[in-house]
């Protein structure tokens, strides 16, 4: 659809074909004022409530529907009470309000005309005098048509400050008839309550209620604004100087005003201070205390032996390599060992090291020693992985804690988990929260094995659990080094591992290579060549399908080279559509049958997980609706929900952590400058299964390998530790 001409539309709602308070999309039948001709149109657009028979202004675009022909898509909606006696009945007997019907609004309108929204709420005791209407029914309808009062009141009030419709909603269902109140008091509640209202809308809300730039509640709220955006960075803390800096700064307060309002967040124990690592740290109150219960808990496990029942465990690595028919090298017999002596360890390496086999073998002895063992990851492809390369159930850790959302989780500590061993894969992904989460609810004789490469990226989320359990000097671990014979035959992991030493892979070319580095120098030749190659030259070579099988993964979603250009140019190039095929266009993004997309964030009414990666399968229109396959699954979208769901031609290397692909294409250039750093390009490269293939400038792929630094992260977790 494209917008033929710029317009204001004036009339008369005589239907409302589709309408959701969760976002106010809507889909209107609307007569046209006199000279529209007196057809029926149809108005696409957003409004948080509407009642046939209201007038209605709308301005944006005509724009022709293949299938649903000329309709107007409403930018800005006005709406107003009818005027006409018409109007007043259709608008009396929509439903809107308890007690009045179409019959009873005809009789009503026939009695006062125009005067009836006075009489309802001024005199309704004269409603009365309408045939059939006795004292119930009259306060049944005075009482609902006020509250429709207050709610369209509220949330004309919220439009005012510039809220969106969706928004408006939300902060309408968090705090009821009281939202105005909230709002006039402290509108930086907004950010700690409802979600996607973060510190910068509520800081341009309150600036255009006249609130002063160095009132306490803005302070208090920028500071709290400082730590949730470290914590959105991996810290659980900040050296107390460097809060004080970064909030001063952000809020453009003097340090002095913020060093106080501080102390009365200390005070209120919103946040709290502790001395860690020979300064003064300070942390989220929720942060403090799960990195608090991860070490205790942690403790508590390493102080215990394990309880697993007694063998002989050179028989018992006999028995289960005759029983696979695999050999286990001596480090991989010394890792099996290790795990069956302690009641929690850690298995950590790189590709092709034997991580997989090394757990397989430690599962098939106690099982058959009766051990009941429970595996789970932090993601659902994650979870697959680990449920194929064992033959065992594996659940992701959100399933596995029956986590519900809204904060509740069916599996703690007054309900634990059932099973004695709990194996965690892709342990590098679990934050500190989640972690503190699985701890609790583990049962008190638990054995724990955590699996996971700890050169890999770290967690999306606050904390490095697994590199401050390793580098503790407290936890047991087992750190593999030696690349099997099999696995060195694959440049993938050869160059993954030359990666992780910090030395450059090799990148001559070699036809039956798995591992590729095609050079360009440009932002734009890199750009061309990976529509190129997953238009044409792979799938003609390997046989791959670009939907399914090609994943480009990106350092950055921002510039020529990140995410959101890439999903555009490989959308146009892949999926392009045609002038038949409806789309929808929402969030700067516009969605087609066929694309392939991410979910953005745990939907568990759904059952997708942020991650989840899946094909939209139907576009349909009138009620709007997407339908979108992940594996076996169908799910459906209306278009409020379509900010959950994003392009995946093209995902950052973070949300692939976890995933594996068939084929993985890196782009790299300077200009990605800010995000060159090796375990961000290690854990690209280990994402690919049977190819990867780096293009780009080969200086940004040097700086990247030489960049063994990472960016550091402000936690407690291994002095804690340490302390035990």
């Amino acid at each position: 659809m494209s917008p033929d001409s710029r317009a204001t539309l004036r009339g008369v709602v005589e239907r409302v074909t589709f309408h959701t308070e969760e976002t106010g999309y809507c889909i209107l039948k609307v007569r046209p004022e006199k000279g529209g001709g007196g057809e029926l149109v149809t108005v696409l657009g957003n409004t948080p409530r509407v009642v046939p028979g209201e007038e209605i202004e709308a301005r944006g675009a005509w724009v022709q529907n293949a299938e649903y022909g000329r309709q107007f898509k409403a930018e800005h909606m006005k709406l107003a009470r009818p005027k006409s006696l018409d109007g007043l009945v259709h608008y009396l007997g929509s439903g809107l309000i308890e007690g009045i019907g179409s019959k009873y609004a005809k009789r009503i309108v026939d009695k006062f005309g125009t005067e009836v929204f006075d009489i309802i709420e001024n005199t309704s005791a004269r409603l009365q005098e309408v045939e059939g209407i006795g004292k119930k029914r009259r306060t049944e309808i005075r009482d609902s048509w006020m509250k429709q009062k207050a709610v369209h009141s509220i949330m004309v009030f919220l439009h005012e400050q510039g809220i969106s419709t969706s928004r408006a909603l939300r902060i309408y269902k968090t705090y009821g008839e009281e939202a105005v109140q909230v709002l006039q008091q402290n509108p930086y509640r907004l950010a700690a309550d409802i979600h996607g209202v973060g510190f910068k809308t509520a800081d341009s809300i309150a600036a255009q209620m006249g609130m002063a730039k160095d009132a306490p509640p803005r302070i208090r709220a920028g500071i709290l604004y400082a730590l949730d955006e470290a914590s959105g960075s991996g810290h659980t803390c900040l050296p107390r100087p460097l809060l004080l800096e970064n909030a001063a700064k952000m809020l453009d307060a003097a340090l002095e005003l913020v060093e106080l309002q501080l102390e009365g967040l200390l005070a209120a124990a919103e946040v709290v201070q502790e001395h860690i690592g020979g300064e003064e740290r300070v942390f989220l109150a929720t942060l403090h205390h799960a990195e608090k219960r991860v070490a205790m808990r942690l403790r508590t496990l390493l102080e215990r032996p394990a309880t697993h029942p007694p063998m002989d465990e050179d028989k018992a690595i006999a028995w289960c390599q005759q029983k696979t028919g695999l050999a286990l090298a001596e480090s991989q017999q010394r890792a099996v060992k290790e795990a069956l002596r302690q009641r929690m360890l850690i298995i950590t390496g790189g590709p092709g090291v034997g991580k997989t086999t090394i757990v397989n073998t430690v599962l098939t002895i106690l099982r058959a020693k009766k051990v009941r063992t429970v595996l789970a990851a932090p993601t659902g492809r994650a979870a697959q992985r680990l449920g194929e390369s064992t033959g065992l159930e594996a659940r992701t850790l959100h399933r596995l804690l029956e986590y519900q959302g809204e904060g509740v989780w069916g599996r703690n500590q007054n309900k634990r988990l059932d099973g004695d061993l709990f194996v965690i894969d892709e342990c590098s992904m679990v934050d500190t929260q989640l972690m503190s989460r699985l701890l609790d609810a583990l049962p008190e004789e638990a054995h724990l094995l955590l699996v996971g490469d700890a050169d890999q990226l770290p967690s999306v989320g606050a904390g490095a659990v697994l590199h401050d359990c390793i580098s503790s000097d407290v936890v047991p671990v087992v750190k593999l080094t030696e690349i099997f014979r099999q696995a060195a035959q694959s440049r993938i992991i050869t160059a993954a591992h030359s990666i992780n030493h910090g030395l450059m892979p090799d990148l001559k070319p070699s036809a039956e290579a798995d591992f590729f580095f095609l050079e360009r120098n440009s932002g734009e030749e890199i750009q061309q060549t990976i529509v190129q190659l997953m238009k044409e030259r792979l799938p003609a070579r390997y046989g791959f399908d670009p939907a399914k099988d090609i994943q480009v993964l990106c350092p950055m979603n921002r510039q020529l080279l990140g995410t959101r250009a890439f999903n555009e140019v490989l959308q146009d190039a892949l999926n392009a559509g045609h002038e038949m095929q409806f789309e929808v266009e929402r969030f700067g993004i516009k969605y087609r049958a066929g694309d392939k997309v991410i979910q953005t964030r745990n939907n568990y009414d759904k059952g997708v997980f942020n991650g989840d990666i899946g094909h939209i399968r139907t576009v349909e229109s009138e009620p709007v609706k997407i339908t979108v396959a992940f594996d076996d699954l169908l799910v459906e979208y209306e278009p409020g929900e379509l900010d959950e769901l994003q392009l995946a031609y093209a995902i950052t290397i973070h949300k692939s952590q976890g995933s594996e692909f068939p084929c993985v294409i890196i782009p790299l250039a300077m200009a990605q400058f800010i995000m060159l750093e090796r375990s961000l390009i290690y854990t690209a490269v280990t994402r690919g299964r049977r190819l990867v293939i780096v293009v780009g400038e080969q200086k940004a792929l040097g700086t990247a390998v030489r960049n063994g630094e990472g960016r550091r992260r402000y936690t407690g977790l291994r002095e804690r530790l340490g302390k035990g």
